[in-house]
């Protein structure tokens, strides 16, 4: 198995991060820039994927971009083929790519419901299909699922957000198992209430998505809270150097995290609560 842990673990190291155009895929990018690694980094809005291009570049690392939807097996096909093109395997891939959804199940309509696993569930299972045969081959590596600490405590105005990511992280545990006997770690990532774009680009449904209060709402609660992306990727850079199966980020998702296993009835109180800047009443 590739270590990690020494002064230059990242170095020259090619890793590909999905959904690096802003957020924790963006900080992430910049972690590793600054460890030397070599970079493919997608996401579907172009713009803002060049923006992290120029700033990893600026840090001296190289850099190859590509637009990518993650939920579309065509499109990721093409970018396996790509990378594999250049190199012979990821040492690390961080499937990072996601989507927000607030909205109560009977609100939630299928399209969205579709829409979300597409990315979050098959997204992160594209990654793996198409790049773990070659780091098997390989020998080695490290794959980093971002699930969320809505795995933990899933409240009930995010069942689909929360399905999404409790199936990353169960999906995870399971890979992690099949591949160790390979030499590729599997860590799945779960934040809690991290500043980043993902609330203002979410989607809203029902009572909740009638007006742009609620969202606005959540926006300034997670400027508020103010913890930033660049801890992600700090955390992430600790999942992978120590091999951790599953790194909760931020108190509140260390809170849920002991929580689920110490506290299953506050777990389930806390379900039920309305969360109070998605509150309508």
């Amino acid at each position: 198995m590739t270590t990690f842990k020494n002064q230059d673990g990242f170095k020259n190291k090619v890793a590909l991060i999905t959904g690096a155009g802003s957020g924790i895929g963006q900080a992430t990018a910049l972690e590793l820039a600054r460890r030397g690694a070599v970079l493919w980094l997608t996401d579907i809005n172009a713009d803002n994927l060049e923006q992290t291009a120029q700033q990893v570049r600026a840090l001296g690392a190289r850099c190859t971009t590509r637009i990518c939807n993650v939920g579309s097996s065509t499109e990721m096909k093409k970018l396996a083929k790509a990378v594999h093109q250049q190199h012979p395997a990821l040492d690390i891939l961080i499937n990072n790519a996601g989507i927000g959804v607030a909205g109560r199940f009977v609100d939630t309509s299928l399209k969205t419901w579709n829409k979300v696993l597409d990315v979050n569930v098959k997204g992160v299972m594209l990654g793996c299909h198409l790049f773990a045969p070659n780091m098997i081959e390989q020998g080695s590596g490290h794959i980093v699922n971002l699930a969320s600490a809505a795995a933990f405590i899933a409240a009930k105005d995010m069942p689909v957000y929360s399905m999404s990511k409790s199936a990353v992280l169960g999906f995870s545990e399971a890979l992690r198992a099949d591949l160790h006997e390979y030499g590729i770690g599997v860590s799945a990532v779960c934040p809690g209430i991290i500043n980043t774009p993902i609330v203002a680009n979410a989607v809203f449904e029902g009572k909740l998505g009638q007006s742009d209060s609620v969202k606005n709402k959540a926006v300034d609660f997670y400027k508020k809270r103010n913890y930033t992306p660049d801890r992600v990727a700090l955390g992430i850079m600790d999942a992978i150097e120590n091999n951790l199966a599953v790194r909760p980020i931020s108190p509140e998702a260390w809170a849920m995290y002991l929580a689920k296993r110490l506290a299953p009835g506050v777990v389930d109180w806390l379900g039920r609560r309305d969360i109070p800047f998605l509150a309508t009443d």
